[in-house]
């Protein structure tokens, strides 16, 4: 249980050293507005034309009689904004760390800088690093949704899908949230999405403490942009800290090794 106050304690940390860094705080802040103009833009859209989308759908409704033709596609309407509601929520991490490739990454190479010991570059060009990021931004929300799928069945389950389902959807989205974070300061220590997954396997629970409270907080995609900041400052103390006994272990493996020798040609 002590892994789980400590990835909160990643959380808090990286705030704090947003809150100290105030003109990266400003820096970081971009992105998230900007995805939050483009959302809000897409949201009020899909509000003025999901009857319009509703109406489209269902022609076998338009014989029907009051108030069964109102009841039906006024529901239906309601539906579709919140599944488009339920889509930005999830996706708006994701889609910010795209747009917001190259301001995190120098984000995350400051705290690196101020943290002290190496500052990790990838050595990739833009675009590649772009590509990388979209590809496995997609793969991680087929996880998600796969997840999404089995907790919804799940959810008829009498009593276990009122108390404990809900409670594994949070786990799942903060533990996908906290790798989409952490991977800025994995990929650029050469991580591919398989050893950082591997590597949050590890320390779940420290994991989960980092990833949930955040998780919860992004529900509300207009503090998710005031939190981002921090949310890569925190991730990022958290990946020096994963990956630190790795690389203590292979320093320890080399110095293990046996020298080698050459022979004497005299």
């Amino acid at each position: 249980m002590r892994d789980l106050g400590a990835g909160f304690g990643y959380l808090i940390k990286g705030q704090r050293w947003a809150v100290r860094h105030g003109r990266w705080f400003g820096f970081g802040l971009l992105p998230g507005l900007i995805t939050l103009v483009l959302y809000a833009g897409a949201l009020v859209g899909l509000g003025h034309g999901a009857d319009d989308l509703v109406d489209w759908a269902t022609p076998f409704a338009d014989d029907w009689s009051s108030p069964w033709l109102g009841l039906l596609r006024n529901t239906l309407t309601v539906l579709v904004f919140g599944l488009g509601l339920f889509l930005a929520v999830i996706t708006f991490t994701a889609v910010t760390l795209l747009v917001g490739q190259p301001f995190y990454e120098s984000l995350s190479e400051q705290v690196d800088r101020t943290e002290g010991g190496d500052v990790p570059e990838s050595g990739l060009p833009l675009w590649r690093e772009l590509w990388i990021s979209a590809r496995d931004s997609v793969r991680i929300l087929v996880r998600v949704g796969l997840y999404s799928v089995l907790l919804f069945a799940l959810g008829f389950v009498p009593v276990l899908g009122q108390t404990v389902v809900p409670v594994l959807g949070f786990c799942v989205t903060g533990y996908f949230l906290a790798e989409e974070l952490t991977a800025v300061a994995l990929q650029r220590r050469g991580m591919v999405l398989r050893d950082r997954l591997a590597l949050l396997r590890g320390r779940r629970l420290l994991t989960l403490g980092f990833g949930v409270p955040l998780g919860l907080a992004f529900l509300i995609p207009f503090v998710a942009v005031f939190l981002m900041p921090g949310a890569v400052a925190g991730a990022t103390l958290l990946a020096r800290d994963l990956v630190a006994p790795v690389e203590d272990d292979a320093e320890d493996a080399e110095d293990d090794a046996p020298t080698p020798y050459t022979l004497d040609k005299d």
